[in-house]
């Protein structure tokens, strides 16, 4: 019979999609046809195969008339892993393959004319749908055999070239072939490089309570956060120093992140699962393919997605472009980020920690006391670039801080400071406290809870509740605004919790302090309850 079925995986966004690679070797006038949607690059792939083929000392039918299909034939297709299994489903339709061997079996990669492998992008992703799919064993070029590896329960083959592939499928010993070089290049430039924010630490910076305190709030319900400020008055610097404060990645978190890696293209395959979360900070040019993902082609994820888990820092925000700005409010409220064109819908994960630095004016240097304000800048020109961290993004922000520049009296250099470690301790345990609480539940932290489950489930006490009602009947609040608030009242509740080790349910003082938080408006810490004393003190000195 001239017919064979071969397995391989479409990836659409971040999900993938088992196809079947069926081949036809049939008599009739010699032609090559492919059918199921393929797009250019793929169909490319068909000239690799057959020198592929040749060049392996294998027959090629080339007086035959060969037909494949990509089944399901309504899903588009693109990319380079196809080749391996197109080689396998022509081979067993001619008769160089045994058909009961293909069953089961999901073959990813791209050929050479040579008929070695390379590297396919999204091994990881492609390997899990395959898993959920059913498949016993997968084969993929022999660097990316740890990288598919890391989904349980599935069998791994690595391979160097369709001689190897074939051997393995006959149960034959597996022929010499060269090394496969693997896909990702090597950093040049190490010199600022991921390890340079390894050496930062929260204690480096003196002072600060109020805006410690805000990005531990954030850092431990997953909120977004706003910092604004005169230049040079440390937004930068704590904003970098975010990430030393979460905790490790748990084990489905780092599972999803590094498949999202893998489809970037950027996993770096000697390094194993992530297990850290990513920082990123794409500078204030970047264009929207590059922060939302898109790209032509198939669809890439962008800074948003990479930094799933992480943290996002965009600097210097009201320089980014009007489009950036406003593609933020989709992730901002949902979590993920959807990408539509005329042929494909692709959703993307984005549930990172979303973290904006903005200067007053554009040249910087305007501040409230009039005895320090240096600004140059017209009324007119200010407000405009005011206006553009205002609106509808700026009510999907939870939480706002205006950085104080530092003064010699505003840090007292005897005062306790604490360092990443110990803050990222509490972070953790606030954390597992939403995780235990949502267990049954499709979010995993505050920022994430539907507005009609804060009320009916977790809501704050009367008093913190009618404080709330109160600020939104005085235009204070929207309600997005107000549901925001008791997200981080919550959070808030949580970290006193990890300090006090007595459940605390949001009331009045929680309430309050997330107000604060919203608005922007300096904190008292020595009312929040389960802060050390210490800090209301140094705030009055």
């Amino acid at each position: 019979m001239p017919f064979a079925t071969a397995q391989c995986v479409a990836l659409n966004g971040a999900r993938g999609h088992l196809i079947d690679v069926q081949a036809d070797v049939s008599v009739g006038a010699a032609t090559l046809v492919i059918v199921g949607r393929a797009d250019a690059a793929l169909r490319e792939g068909m000239d690799r195969v057959r020198m592929a083929i040749i060049n392996s000392d294998l027959e090629w039918p080339s007086a035959k008339r060969i037909t494949i299909l990509l089944s399901p034939a309504d899903l588009p297709k693109s990319g380079t892993q196809f080749d391996l299994a197109m080689a396998i489903g022509v081979l067993a339709a001619a008769g160089q393959v045994e058909l009961r061997h293909l069953a089961e079996t999901v073959f990813i990669g791209e050929l050479t004319l040579a008929g070695g492998l390379r590297p396919a992008v999204g091994v990881l992703p492609m390997t899990l749908a395959a898993a959920e799919r059913g498949a016993r064993r997968v084969v993929v070029p022999e660097p990316q055999a740890e990288e598919a590896m890391m989904v349980p329960g599935v069998e791994v083959v690595g391979a160097r070239s369709l001689a190897q592939v074939l051997a393995y499928l006959a149960g034959d010993d597996l022929p010499e072939a060269p090394p496969v070089p693997p896909s990702s290049g090597t950093n040049l430039i190490t010199w600022r490089g991921e390890e340079r924010l390894d050496e930062l630490d929260l204690a480096d910076l003196r002072g600060m309570l109020d805006e410690k305190y805000a990005v531990e709030v954030a850092a431990a319900g997953n909120h977004a956060v706003l910092l604004s400020g005169a230049r040079g008055c440390g937004k930068t610097s704590l904003a970098e120093r975010i990430p030393t404060i979460l905790p490790d990645l748990s084990a489905e978190e780092s599972l999803e992140l590094t498949a999202l890696h893998s489809l970037a293209g950027v996993l770096d395959p000697g390094q194993g699962m992530v297990r850290r979360p990513p920082f990123a900070a794409p500078h204030h040019d970047a264009s929207k393919a590059s922060v939302i993902g898109g790209g032509l082609g198939q669809v890439q994820p962008g800074e948003l997605s990479r930094a799933h888990c992480g943290v996002l820092f965009l600097d210097e925000f009201p320089l980014f472009r009007s489009d950036v700005i406003d593609a933020l409010r989709q992730p901002l409220e949902s979590g993920d980020i959807t990408i539509a064109r005329r042929d494909e819908s692709v959703t993307l994960p984005a549930g990172g920690m979303l973290v904006l630095a903005a200067n007053p004016c554009p040249c910087g240097s305007w501040t409230v006391d009039a005895r320090t304000n240096r600004c140059k800048c017209a009324e007119r020109i200010r407000r405009s670039y005011q206006a553009r961290t205002s609106g509808p993004v700026a009510d999907r922000i939870d939480i706002l801080r205006h950085v104080q520049p530092a003064t010699p009296a505003s840090a007292d250099p005897f005062a306790p400071v604490e360092t990443s470690a110990e803050v990222r301790e509490r972070v953790r345990a606030a954390r597992d406290r939403q995780v235990r609480r949502y267990a049954d539940r499709s979010w995993r932290y505050n920022s994430q809870v539907p507005s009609p489950r804060l009320k009916d489930t977790w809501p704050v006490s009367e008093a913190g509740q009618r404080l709330l009602d109160e600020e939104t009947y005085r235009g204070r609040l929207s309600a997005r605004g107000a549901v925001r608030v008791l997200r981080v009242a919550w959070t808030v509740a949580d970290l006193a919790s990890v300090r006090t080790g007595r459940d605390i349910t949001p009331g009045a003082e929680e309430v309050a302090a997330a107000l604060r938080l919203r608005l922007g408006e300096p904190l008292d810490l020595s009312t929040v309850r389960g802060r050390p004393t210490w800090a209301g003190a140094e705030r009055a000195g």
